[in-house]
């Protein structure tokens, strides 16, 4: 059976400058964020969406990361050095997740519904890496620093690097 931890424990497993709960609760710019999320989550769920937009509006001009209230989002959720994060509307995060500056979880067009990725339990997500899209992300997953991911991964799998190719190109009408 597993031993239940604190939040704050958790971030001391994962980061070794965490040297005490006042320093992670005053300083963490990702904690922050992801308390006044909890907040604005609430409101949200209880039809109070123009709070909970307030709420988010002031979390993304104060800490720079931006977590949509209507997002699900597991336990012990680490961002580390948030500054750029945007978690999309239809992401759903699951527990122990571990993320880094500047990630995206972000959608693709203008579809409606489901269009954010489901990350799983026990990701790491680099720095600057982009999950775009309706796709899932498995347990015990590592996505590299700017890392595109926008297919589904399996568990257990390291992702790196960027799948860019050519869709279309413009002719060259040049004289």
């Amino acid at each position: 059976m597993k031993k239940k931890i604190s939040y704050f424990k958790s971030i001391k497993l994962r980061d070794p400058a965490a040297r005490n709960n006042l320093q992670i609760l005053f300083t963490y710019s990702g904690v922050k964020a992801l308390i006044n999320y909890r907040i604005a989550h609430w409101f949200w769920k209880h039809h109070m969406k123009c709070i909970a937009d307030l709420i988010t509006y002031h979390t993304r001009k104060k800490y720079s990361i931006e977590i949509h209230p209507a997002a699900k989002i597991g336990k012990h959720l680490f961002i580390d050095h948030g500054a750029g994060v945007v978690i999309g509307e239809t992401a759903i995060i699951g527990d122990n997740v571990t993320m880094y500056h500047g990630v995206t979880l972000g959608g693709r067009g203008t579809s409606h519904g489901k269009r954010h990725p489901t990350v799983g339990n026990n990701v790491m997500i680099g720095a600057g890496a982009q999950l775009l899209g309706n796709i899932t992300i498995g347990d015990n997953t590592r996505i590299g620093s700017n890392a595109t991911v926008l297919e589904d991964v399996p568990a257990g799998q390291t992702v790196i690097g960027y799948k860019g190719k050519v869709l279309y190109r413009e002719p060259d009408y040049s004289i």
